[in-house]
């Protein structure tokens, strides 16, 4: 019996001990990718330029991830994953290039807050997949998200058409991240995640330097110190992390740590940039960081 409860004892430590490093994995991933808007504001090429080299240089890592980790290596996708692994980098590309255009034409604050509204706008797509009504809790967050949202846009038309047009690109990127995320989930069941991951970015490197060329931006950089601490900060340690600990933390966490992101960002564009919030746009941001939390509650029979 001593022996029995000792060895209880030991798992429950080990538990606890993963508990942990999932937590600060979680709380890493959300700081990293909180320094990405500033690091697309610091580089010294365009917005969608910064985009197609932070998937560029983060790509050669990531197929050394798929080549260590993933059952199959980094062999090309075939049939059906061929197909949703180049439709997920596609409107991982969009994402991308709509939510760096808007970083850099409105507040870091709202630019994150609307850039992550996949976060509700996925489960909106299992509705619609599954052919159910959203539960009233999130129904609610569906409806706190959009009145916070329309909070948000309003103030920043108030102050500038720019800083309008960066919320609509903001928001206009969370929508094509929904997508990507619906062609990572299918191409998922039959690949490892380091091998979707890395051929979905190597999917979104020319979608995201055509449109860089397109725009007219500069895209070769005198320094290139911001771009590879974009790289790696944002897509390797941010999305890694991010990897790492979703699915293993309850959704009630996961919500609550995602708020660092707005606020550390709101603190770099106060602090830097001299963004101030006011009222409304500190109502508007609760409201989306409410939504973002009760969409995540486990459903309740």
């Amino acid at each position: 019996m001593v022996g029995s409860g000792q060895g209880q004892g030991r798992k429950n430590l080990v538990a606890e001990k993963l508990r942990l490093r999932d937590l600060a994995a979680l709380l890493g991933a959300n700081l990293a990718l909180a320094l990405g808007p500033w690091l697309v504001r610091s580089a010294d090429v365009g917005p969608v330029a910064a985009a197609f080299w932070r998937m560029a240089l983060a790509l050669p890592l990531l197929v050394v991830f798929a080549l260590w980790f993933g059952r199959g290596g980094a062999s090309p996708p075939r049939g059906r994953n061929r197909m949703w692994l180049a439709f997920a980098g596609l409107f991982f590309a969009a994402d991308l290039a709509c939510w760096h255009l808007g970083i850099v034409q409105t507040k870091l604050a709202n630019a994150t807050l609307l850039g992550n509204t996949a976060s509700l706008l996925y489960p909106v797509y299992g509705f619609i997949a599954m052919r159910l009504w959203p539960t009233r809790m999130q129904g609610l967050a569906l409806l706190l998200a959009t009145l916070g949202a329309v909070l948000l846009m309003g103030r920043s038309y108030e102050l500038s058409p720019r800083n309008f047009t960066g919320d609509l690109l903001s928001l206009a990127a969370g929508i094509f991240y929904t997508f990507y995320l619906v062609g990572i989930e299918k191409a998922r069941g039959q690949m490892a995640q380091w091998s979707v991951l890395a051929w979905s970015t190597a999917a979104s490197c020319m979608p995201l330097l055509g449109a860089a060329i397109f725009l007219g931006e500069k895209v070769m950089p005198d320094d290139w110190s911001i771009l590879f601490a974009l790289a790696f900060i944002s897509q390797i340690v941010g999305q890694g992390l991010l990897v790492l600990s979703l699915g293993r933390l309850p959704p009630l966490i996961i919500g609550l740590a995602f708020l660092i992101q707005p606020f550390i960002s709101a603190l770099i564009g106060w602090s830097v940039y001299g963004e101030t919030l006011a009222l409304a746009d500190w109502i508007g941001a609760g409201l989306v960081g409410l939504a973002l939390i009760l969409v995540r509650q486990p459903a309740r029979s």
